[in-house]
């Protein structure tokens, strides 16, 4: 027998696969190969009922896995339509001038009070300077006419006092008149001059007394009339108070500060620009933000406030943020756009809304950046049971 390619001689089977390896006289006859008998196979389980268990045998593990996946997954609501939010704006001067400085720089994070943009202050110093020049010139002109009011209320009780010493000589020159009076129409004891005298004194009493009557009143009047110059004064003094106060305000205005922490976005002021009262210089994101998350109308049914929610950012991947749900806006997102869907028309489709529900982060990274817009994966954990997972995995 002719040895085959490995140097040992060829089996049977070799040689019934390739008798073309053997000389034309050694080649068996193909009538005797076919007659040749087979070896018998090994009686035993059908093949096909070993496929069938060993298929059955591998399912089992897949079946546990599926099971504790579903049971794992039913607990939990997530949606993939979810952003970060914040409430961001604008900032902007109050006043108008020229910027003489831009201390922050793109992406800045800034503390509250921090300086973002310095205006030109000169023009305002000089309206305060003025405003305050009026002010000094209203209490000088309250201190004059206090010093009038107090030379006119002497001059008021001069004439008081004048008014009381006629009305007593009037008294006394009433009665001498009537006393000679009467003495000269009974028995001739006092002359007629004499009466004539004191008749004559009566008169110029009560003149000097109508003249003291008039200087009280013209003294009283003055000072009445002092008392509403000085009210007028004072009323001058709060409209220049007022106006130093705008004009300190106004000299406030042109530093531009951070009311709150945040980061400096958009920066768009420069040195030497002129701003307008009102123009954006930059945008402001405070480190106050949250997650807007838009999960299907069909996810509210057990979601509640309080519920604990892990966050999965796209940009940091390698994070898991822990947060809670801080409440589910009352209508859909549609329901408060600019142009809100029309439903009440004769083609109607039923679409699955989209709810916004706002996810408050428990421990926001403080070394990354978090802007509006980036991309969140929340999962709100729905049923706080442990599952069958959660319980082997403590047992372990």
């Amino acid at each position: 027998m002719e040895p085959n390619k490995s140097g040992r001689p060829m089996t049977l089977d070799e040689i019934d696969q390739e008798p073309a390896l053997l000389p034309a006289n050694d080649r068996p006859d193909p009538a005797r190969r076919a007659a040749r008998p087979r070896p018998a196979a090994p009686r035993g389980m059908p093949r096909h009922a070993l496929a069938v268990g060993a298929a059955l045998l591998a399912l089992v593990p897949l079946a546990a896995g599926g099971y504790l996946y579903w049971d794992a997954a039913r607990r939990f609501e997530t949606t993939d339509d979810a952003f970060i939010a914040a409430r961001q704006f604008a900032l902007a001067p109050k006043v108008a001038g020229y910027i003489t400085a831009v201390p922050v720089t793109d992406n800045q994070h800034v503390a509250a009070g921090a300086v973002i943009a310095r205006i030109d202050d000169r023009d305002y110093r000089v309206a305060l300077a003025q405003a305050q020049a009026q002010v000094d010139a209203a209490e000088a002109s309250i201190r004059n006419i206090d010093a009038q009011t107090a030379v006119q209320q002497a001059q008021v009780a001069q004439s008081a006092a004048q008014l009381e010493q006629t009305e007593a000589g009037l008294v006394f020159a009433q009665q001498q008149a009537a006393r000679y009076d009467y003495l000269a129409a009974h028995n001739g004891a006092a002359s007629v001059q004499s009466a004539q005298q004191y008749a004559s004194q009566l008169r110029q009493q009560q003149a000097a007394l109508k003249t003291a009557q008039a200087a009280v009143a013209a003294a009283t009047r003055q000072l009445a009339a002092l008392k509403a110059q000085r009210a007028s004064a004072e009323a001058n003094l709060a409209q220049a108070a007022a106006q130093r106060d705008q004009a300190t305000l106004n000299l406030s205005y042109t530093t531009v500060t951070a009311s709150q922490p945040g980061r400096v976005v958009n920066l768009s002021a420069a040195v030497g620009q002129y701003a307008q009262a009102g123009a954006s210089l930059s945008m402001f994101v405070p480190d106050e933000v949250w997650v807007t998350a838009n999960f299907k109308e069909t996810q509210l049914d057990a979601m509640r406030p309080g519920q604990a929610v892990t966050l999965r950012i796209d940009a940091y991947p390698e994070r898991r943020i822990s947060g809670h749900v801080a409440s589910v806006q009352s209508g859909s997102g549609t329901a408060f756009s600019l142009l809100p869907a029309e439903n009440a028309t004769g083609n109607y489709v039923k679409i699955v809304q989209r709810v916004p529900v706002k996810v408050v982060m428990d421990n926001p990274p403080t070394d990354v950046a978090l802007g509006p817009g980036m991309s969140v994966v929340p999962e709100v954990r729905i049923d706080p049971t442990p599952s069958l997972y959660e319980r082997l995995r403590s047992r372990l």
